[in-house]
C-alpha cells in the first residue's frame, strides 16, 4: 500500500519580526555627534587623578607572528599572545587603547619578524604614539625545533614556550627579559640508590627567566637555543618526538647514567647561565611531575650577576 507523506511547512515570521519577537526594538532618536572630532574624549581628560599608574594597556591579544630560529625550522609562523602597556601620569584619566592594536596591526602588515631589536623599535614608537615616557611589550609563543632520535636519526618537531619582554624608557633606555620553558626527563637518584634494579623517572618542566645585557647581539647568539641547551644538557635525558626501539634503549640508559634531583637540575642550569656573559640575572625553576607520588617536586634559584660588580 502506498502512503502519501504530507509535509506541513511551518510559516515563520520574517527575520525582522522574529528579532522583535525576541526583544529587539527600533532605533531611538540620535542626538550625539557622529564626527570623531566632535565626540567627547573622556580618556584625554586632564585633572589630578590622585595616582600615577605603573601600567595600563591591553593583554591576552592573540596574533600571528613570524620568528627566526637558529634551529630548524629557521623561519616559522606561530601564534603570539601579547601584553602591551605604558605608564600613565596622574594628570591623565586614561590611555588610548586602540593605539596599541593599531600599531600591532601596522607592524604585522609590514611582515614584521618578532625579534629583540624589532621589539625595541616597536616599544619606542609605541611610547611616542601614546605620548608617554615609556612603553612595554611582552609576547609569549610556542617555539618549534627539530629533534632527531639519537640512533635512528628520525626527525620530529619538539616545542618550548618562549617569552620576550622589552621595556623602553625615554630616560633609562631598554630593559630586555626573555623566558623559556621546556620539558626534560629526570631520573631519581634516591630511587636508583636504594633499589635492587630500576629507578623511577619523571617529566620535568624547566623555566628560565633571564635579563639580557645591553650588548647582547641576537645576530650572534640565539637566546632560545642557548637556554634550551642549558636545560636539556643538564637533564637525565632529553625529550624526543620520535623514538624507535634503539632510540628508546639509548635514552633510557642515558637517564639511568645521569640521575638528577629537582635541586640538581636548577643548580646545574644556573651554572650554565652564569657562564654566559650576555646574561645579567636569572631565575631557574623546575617542576617534576612525579611518577610515584601524587605531588610535584619543585625547586628554584635566583641570581643577580650585577651585584658582583
Amino acid at each position: 500500500m502506498n502512503i502519501t507523506k504530507v509535509n506541513h511547512k511551518k510559516a515563520l515570521p520574517n527575520k525582522k519580526e522574529r528579532h522583535k519577537l525576541f526583544g529587539s526594538v527600533d532605533p531611538g532618536p540620535k542626538t550625539k555627534p557622529v564626527d570623531k572630532h566632535k565626540m567627547t574624549d573622556l580618556q584625554n581628560t586632564k585633572k589630578d587623578f590622585i595616582f600615577d599608574l605603573d601600567a595600563v594597556g591591553i593583554a591576552k591579544v592573540k596574533h600571528p607572528i613570524q620568528i627566526s630560529s637558529s634551529l630548524a625550522p629557521t623561519f616559522q609562523t606561530t601564534i603570539g599572545e601579547f601584553t602591551l602597556t605604558s605608564s600613565l601620569d596622574k594628570d591623565s584619566k586614561g590611555t588610548n587603547m586602540s593605539r596599541f592594536t593599531e600599531q600591532l596591526h601596522e607592524y604585522h602588515t609590514s611582515n614584521f619578524v618578532v625579534s629583540i631589536n624589532g621589539l625595541k623599535k616597536f616599544t619606542k614608537e609605541l611610547a611616542q604614539r601614546l605620548k608617554q615616557k615609556d612603553a612595554c611589550v611582552e609576547v609569549t609563543f610556542p617555539w618549534f625545533f627539530e629533534r632527531k632520535g639519537p640512533s635512528s636519526e628520525l626527525t620530529g618537531l619538539n616545542h618550548a614556550d618562549a617569552t620576550m619582554k622589552v621595556h623602553y624608557d625615554v630616560v633609562y633606555g631598554y630593559d630586555t627579559e626573555v623566558t623559556l620553558a621546556g620539558m626534560i626527563t629526570t631520573l631519581c637518584p634516591c630511587s636508583k640508590e636504594i633499589s635492587e634494579y630500576s629507578a623511577h623517572n619523571q617529566r620535568g618542566n624547566v623555566t628560565m627567566q633571564v635579563s639580557l645585557a645591553e650588548d647582547y647581539d641576537e645576530n650572534q647568539v640565539d637566546w632560545k637555543e642557548a637556554l634550551l641547551e642549558a636545560a636539556e644538557s643538564n637533564a637525565s635525558a632529553r625529550i624526543h618526538p620520535v623514538l624507535k626501539r634503539p632510540d628508546e634503549k639509548m635514552v633510557t640508559e642515558q637517564a639511568f647514567e645521569n640521575p638528577r634531583f629537582v635541586e640538581d637540575i636548577v643548580r646545574l642550569v644556573a651554572a650554565d647561565l652564569y657562564e654566559l656573559d650576555y646574561i645579567k640575572k636569572f631565575k631557574v625553576s623546575c617542576r617534576n611531575e612525579e611518577s610515584i607520588h601524587l605531588h610535584d617536586a619543585i625547586a628554584s634559584v635566583t641570581y643577580d650577576k650585577t651585584n658582583e660588580e
